[in-house]
């Protein structure tokens, strides 16, 4: 990403409401992180729902502003973290902090990720005020959102297209069309959707660099030669994949390369020990750590990955040109699915599906990952001039 050196020391807020997983406070630390490195005496801020976003560093000129969290369930619901703090009382507590937030920083553009109007709409009292000031609202949207079946009832639940209308300058899509037209499929009348497609820019996918190493960093020593790297993400909801690549190994010893797993923080605890079991009798050849803040440095040193196919992870594996295996998941979004699968028909990666069994073999028989094809113009670019209006150009 290049921020344009037009307008003195830009203000950027980047709302991020982040009820599960780490991919959406992923992606909100690499566009911050851009935008202060490219722009002598940009700030950014960060105001994220997740949990863990004191365990990441981020750049020199990027705050952070934690919002209570709150937690996703397998049924779609959500919860207070906390679970003794009804819903609605958390939710009035984020507005408030957003809100107040956004008074404190006074930014010059708002990025929002995702939710137009923010988890169970606490976006909107900022929102409102932000369009009173003339502040720049753009929204942030990943290259796939769900399958259209699930996507159209809860974006019309939700008014989404309404808010998006009423109050977004731009709608960037992380992404590249020929993967995926997020808000193709949502029906909107004539008006609103020309209103709509007007402010629709593909950006192309978040380029990730190797970040500033921190000191006293440590990596298994598996990671001093040749070796698979596995990662579910964040972890909740990686345990059959994690499953999966230990039973290939314990069924096969003839897979050429030793596998790290990265098991995410927020995996089962009693999951994790069982898998360490396992692992503990396979010796040398598969390594587990429980987190890595600073992951890029092992997939820049990787022969291969194996990984579930978010968003973010699969922008590192076209930054750091990586062969890939990825497992995506179906369930509560077939999001991942979408993704991968257009990355096999671009030759990006190879795609197994669960759904077609998880027999060890079939895991097995695809490590190490299979060559890959390079591509170009998958990245984004982000300008910034004097009157702040931003636009976004696909990179060459």
């Amino acid at each position: 990403m290049r921020l344009d050196e037009a307008s003195p020391a830009p203000r950027v807020l980047i709302y991020s409401h982040d009820t599960f997983g780490l991919g959406h406070l992923r992606r909100s630390r690499a566009i911050a992180n851009a935008i202060v490195a490219c722009n002598r005496g940009a700030r950014a801020m960060i105001v994220s729902g997740s949990p863990v976003v004191d365990r990441f560093a981020f750049a020199v000129g990027v705050r952070t502003v934690r919002l209570p969290p709150v937690t996703k369930f397998a049924d779609g619901g959500y919860a207070s973290l906390d679970g003794a703090t009804p819903l609605a009382r958390t939710v009035a507590q984020r507005s408030a902090i957003i809100a107040q937030a956004c008074d404190a920083f006074r930014p010059d553009l708002i990025i929002v990720d995702k939710e137009p109007a923010g988890f169970h709409g606490e976006l909107l009292p900022a929102l409102e005020k932000a369009a009173a000031r003339d502040i720049r609202l753009v929204l942030g949207l990943r290259d796939v959102l769900d399958d259209a079946d699930r996507l159209v009832p809860e974006w019309e639940r939700k008014g989404a297209a309404e808010t998006m209308a009423r109050f977004y300058d731009e709608i960037w899509v992380y992404g590249l069309s020929r993967i995926h037209e997020p808000l193709a499929a949502l029906p909107m009348e004539p008006e609103m959707a020309a209103r709509i497609d007007g402010r629709l820019i593909y950006t192309g996918y978040l380029r990730r660099d190797l970040p500033e190493r921190r000191a006293g960093r440590e990596e298994p020593p598996i990671a001093n030669g040749p070796f698979i790297l596995v990662t579910p993400g964040g972890g909740g909801d990686g345990a059959a994949l994690i499953d999966w690549v230990i039973a290939a190994y314990e069924a096969d010893p003839a897979i050429p390369l030793p596998a790290l797993i990265a098991f995410g923080p927020f995996l089962d605890a009693g999951i994790r020990d069982g898998f360490m079991a396992r692992i503990r009798r396979l010796g040398d050849r598969i390594a587990a750590i429980t987190f890595d803040s600073e992951i890029e440095f092992l997939m820049r040193k990787a022969a291969g990955v194996v990984a579930m196919g978010g968003y973010n992870t699969f922008c590192e594996i076209l930054s750091f040109d990586r062969r890939a295996i990825l497992v995506p998941r179906t369930e509560p979004r077939r999001e991942q699915a979408i993704r991968a699968l257009a990355a096999e028909r671009l030759g990006l990666a190879r795609v197994l599906m669960e759904a077609e069994g998880r027999a060890p073999g079939r895991m097995a028989a695809a490590l190490p990952c299979r060559d890959r094809t390079r591509r170009r113009g998958f990245w984004c670019r982000v300008s910034w001039t004097a009157s702040t209006r931003s636009r976004v150009a696909s990179g060459r």
